[in-house]
């Protein structure tokens, strides 16, 4: 069912075929724990939950079932053998799962969490890895994954920052579009993914999760709608995810203007729209903007919601509200006719089953390990360098709660840390195997745990600055770990419902670092965690290197170890601004001119900027060229600069293109980043990168809301990160020109070699 035509044709076919109880089952979705006993798929409940069909079966690797690839495959197939000759229609389900940085499945591979893939600034990695996602979610039976996470993370309180690809619309967005388009590849041989949270989700009020959202409409546009358009026009997307939250009084499940003008009529979605888990209830029992679960059901139909997740809840009362007149059948038709538009494009009638005999015992492999390494390794950054890294000491202490503890390595959305696992089923490297494995033969490692994450018990210092002093050296690891949703007595405090108010090191972590370092002895800090942390500035002052882990996934201690002894080069960059104190927050670079007025007690500036890393060799750009130097309807621009490693090893840079403007009618931020480019350099290379810009990306909204190009100066920035002055150059536009929408919202690059 390749050709549109043909789909449309078995779409209407289908339909005409249908009683109303078949299309609204169409709808719904089942969690796979009410199919089964034990382990085992149930006739008898099948027979009575699916008997008109379903639309989705609700995560069958990634539920509590901890089932091995097979079993899952297995299961899968005899769900879909029931819908195929057990019920009228004999249409198949599609399975769906969750895929932020892996599978979610107790034997899949672990890679980075999200926002450590965004560090890298590598948007062809994460299209790798989500290749590597799509091959695995196959092998067991599914064709759906909640991901990826396209909200901006604006107040890092937030305990889903993590989920993200950080603080920036147009970084987000490259990232976004790479892994929808490794997710979905050709459609009929791929996974459909999902952008969420549709919109706005990173911003809530106070940080905390599923809070009202206050944002006008053009910055809403510019930003968080910014993110999601891309992965539609240039990704293909084909599932979105509204969000819990409301925005002027609205939920975003129950925003017609949201889910209908803006995704479908102005953007031109063509797929289907997923409830988050318990939202449409939620209408009722969460935002009282229905009276039942049956007002509920309307509210979130008539916005553009096709399908409820993750059971049957509110729309199975679809079925009376037809028959009672208040809605019209031809409303449900529309919603089931896009759910089965997808399974026939994802080839489910023809085919709804899994090869069981090629599914290995684990989906975790050698090959999927090495890419899990390699994203790892481009995910660190290097924040603070006294010289003391690389580490050529003969004795060192690596301490901290963070050292030794797997889940440290994971996010929340891992299966581990998800479902509550004390350890997960792979192996997940620590930092302190990591450095074992890696030191030199004739290095001594001492280790102690010191502390808990969030306990107050101090008990532990001792035996920490007791390693401390038989060392040269130490290497605090110290941070977060992740979870899904509070968890009684585990010590989660990142990750789904996990908020802070306070972004300092957490329990008695930062009492910890000041007893080490009033040993002497040079200390490096390793921070894992969800979000960026804020250290007091007299204990940052005093720490020789401070290296950024995030969740680094499952080769993470690896890639750690391999960067503190010089074998690699930290090359990542922050994809989020690091604020200096938790009251600066909200302290993305991305503001106006105005939000960067003083407190009594400090600046507003960041204490490291989107966009910074260090490196163990430096780089130099010169010769920025910008052509045409005047901007008219269709051009595109090229901005061109030349960079050179002028240090003494190999290294990665990445060239950030910024454009800012003067003056306007509306106001603008300082600066927007339009393009980046990671290049790897030896000592003495030198490049010519070059950006092609379409001008549609020079467009903003301006005093009537239309999108427009205005006369005057753009200044273009090639800049190391957002803080840094860079080299600028400027083009005018001769008039003022409005664009009917942007069809173009990603640059290009390129490198020539000199």
């Amino acid at each position: 069912m390749r050709d549109s035509k043909g789909v449309e044709a078995r779409v209407e076919q289908l339909l005409s075929k249908m009683t109303l109880e078949e299309k609204v089952s169409q709808l719904l979705s089942i969690p796979i724990e009410s199919l089964v006993d034990g382990n085992k798929f149930s006739k008898a409940k099948a027979e009575d939950l699916l008997k008109h069909g379903i639309g989705q079966i609700t995560r069958v690797s990634g539920s509590r079932l901890a089932l091995k690839p097979r079993e899952a495959a297995s299961l899968v197939n005899a769900v879909q053998r029931f819908l195929v000759e057990e019920t009228r229609m004999g249409i198949p389900a599609i399975v769906h799962e969750e895929s932020l940085a892996g599978l979610l499945a107790a034997t899949a591979t672990c890679f980075p969490q999200a926002i450590a893939l965004a560090s890298s600034w590598d948007p062809d990695l994460v299209y790798r890895v989500a290749c590597e996602i799509r091959r695995q979610v196959m092998i067991v039976g599914a064709r759906h994954c909640l991901a990826p996470v396209l909200d901006l993370c604006w107040d890092p309180r937030w305990g889903r920052c993590e989920e993200t690809y950080g603080e920036d619309p147009y970084l987000s967005a490259a990232m976004g579009v790479a892994y929808v388009r490794g997710l979905q590849g050709d459609l009929r041989n791929g996974v459909v993914a999902t952008g969420k949270h549709f919109a706005g989700h990173g911003f809530p009020e106070g940080g905390r999760n599923v809070a009202p959202v206050r944002m006008g409409e053009r910055e809403f546009r510019e930003t968080s709608l910014y993110t999601f358009e891309a992965a539609v026009k240039e990704g293909g997307l084909m599932s979105v995810m509204p969000a819990y939250h409301e925005i002027d009084g609205i939920p975003c499940h129950a925003n017609k203007w949201l889910l209908t003008r803006v995704l479908r009529e102005e953007w031109g979605f063509k797929g289907i729209v997923v409830s988050d888990y318990m939202a449409v209830r939620q209408l009722q029992t969460f935002h009282a903007v229905a009276a039942d679960e049956l007002e509920a059901a309307l509210k979130a139909l008539e916005a553009g919601v096709d399908i409820e997740l993750p059971g049957v809840d509110c729309f199975k009362r679809l079925i009376d509200a037809v028959k009672g007149g208040v809605v019209s059948e031809k409303k449900v038709e529309e919603a089931t006719a896009r759910v089965l538009r997808l399974k026939l494009m994802l080839g489910l009638l023809d085919n709804p089953y899994v090869d069981e005999g090629s599914v290995p015992d684990v989906l975790d492999g050698p090959d999927a390990r090495l890419l899990a390494l390699e994203a790892a390794r481009k995910s660190l950054i290097l924040l603070k360098n006294k010289g003391i890294l690389p580490l050529s000491q003969k004795a060192l202490a690596v301490v901290g709660p963070c050292a030794d503890d797997p889940l440290c390595m994971l996010g929340d959305y891992h299966y581990a840390p998800h479902v509550g696992l004390d350890k997960p089923a792979i192996e997940v490297v620590t930092v302190l195997e990591g450095v074992r494995r890696v030191a030199p033969p004739d290095v001594k490692v001492y280790y102690a745990r010191g502390c808990g994450l969030l306990s107050s018990d101090k008990s532990g210092f001792k035996e920490a600055v007791e390693a401390a002093e038989k060392s040269e050296i130490v290497v605090a690891v110290l941070g977060e770990r992740s979870g899904g949703f509070w968890l009684p007595g585990r010590e989660q405090c990142s990750g789904e419902g996990l908020d802070r108010c306070e972004l300092s090191l957490p329990g008695v972590q930062e009492e910890f670092l000041k007893e080490l370092l009033e040993t002497g002895k040079p200390v490096v800090v390793v921070l894992t965690s969800g979000r960026p942390l804020a250290l007091p500035q007299d204990v940052l002052d005093k720490v020789d290197a401070l290296l950024q882990a995030w969740y680094p996934g499952e080769e993470g201690g690896t890639a750690i170890a391999e960067a503190l002894f010089g074998f690699i080069n930290p090359g990542g960059r922050l994809p989020i601004s690091v604020p200096k104190c938790t009251g600066q927050v909200p302290v993305y670079y991305r503001r106006k001119p105005s939000s960067y007025n003083r407190y009594v007690e400090a600046d507003a500036l960041p204490l490291y900027p989107f966009g910074f890393g260090l490196s163990y060799t430096e780089f130099s750009f010169r010769d920025i060229g910008v052509e045409p130097s005047e901007v008219r309807p269709g051009v595109t621009l090229n901005v061109s600069v030349t960079v050179e490693n002028v240090g003494r090893r190999e290294g990665d840079e990445v060239v950030q293109l910024y454009v800012s403007r003067s003056n306007s009618s509306v106001t603008r931020p300082v600066r927007e980043l339009k393009g980046f480019k990671r290049v790897t350099l030896k000592p003495g290379e030198k490049v010519r990168v070059t950006f092609k810009l379409p001008v549609d990306l020079l467009a903003y909204y301006d005093t009537e809301m239309k999108l427009s190009i205005e006369k005057g100066e753009y200044c273009f920035i090639v800049a190391k990160h957002a803080g840094d002055a860079g080299l600028q150059a400027t083009v005018k536009v001769p008039e003022s020109f409005s664009l009917p929408e942007r069809r173009k919202l990603l640059s290009e690059s390129f490198v020539g070699i000199i």
